[in-house]
């Protein structure tokens, strides 16, 4: 597998091996002592799945007392996949990156604890799977409003599909000012 770090310390898209012939195809999505020796560390305690379609935009997602590491993975479709780093004192405090993560390009990225994640889909539907460092627990998780000018995020969409939790989602200024400790 190839590992290419980005510009946010710590976040990393992996190109897993994949080994196509006449019959389809194989790959390995996780290997624990490989990941780990690739800067993966887990242990990763839940696995998520979810489906949605074309237009809907998910995030940004974050949890305060208990940050997940993400692993993130495209089983069908492609998505446009967002991370940005909410860690105040970090020299990319703000900053956010994307990448396309699909079913035909079998990327990966892997999002540590601390992060805000989300992605919106490109595709008609997308089937995305994730392992997550923590267990989810919903009065901890905290949204960032995905179209937040202080961000100024280039969704590839200027009408998304919103949940009620998302359309209701913190501004970063309203974050740090709720919890002014986070990533210190």
């Amino acid at each position: 597998m190839k590992i290419k770090p980005t510009l946010l310390n710590g976040v990393l898209i992996i190109e897993p091996d994949v080994y196509k012939d006449g019959r389809g195809f194989f790959l390995e999505t996780y290997q624990q002592k490989r990941y780990a020796d690739s800067g993966v560390p887990g242990p990763f305690v839940q696995d998520n799945q979810s489906r949605s379609a074309r237009g809907i935009l998910r995030g940004l997602h974050t949890q305060v007392q208990h940050p997940q590491g993400k692993l993130i993975r495209v089983l069908a479709g492609e998505i446009f996949d967002v991370v940005v780093d909410i860690r105040k004192g970090s020299p990319t405090y703000k900053k956010w990156l994307s990448v396309n993560l699909s079913a035909e390009n079998f990327l990966q990225c892997y999002v540590p604890p601390g992060y805000a994640h989300g992605f919106c889909v490109l595709s008609e539907a997308a089937d995305v799977v994730y392992k997550v460092t923590d267990f989810y627990n919903p009065s901890d998780e905290v949204g960032l409003i995905w179209n937040d000018p202080e961000l100024a995020i280039a969704w590839p969409l200027t009408d998304p599909i919103l949940s009620a939790k998302d359309k209701s989602a913190l501004t970063l200024r309203e974050f740090e000012a709720k919890y002014p400790q986070y990533g210190r």
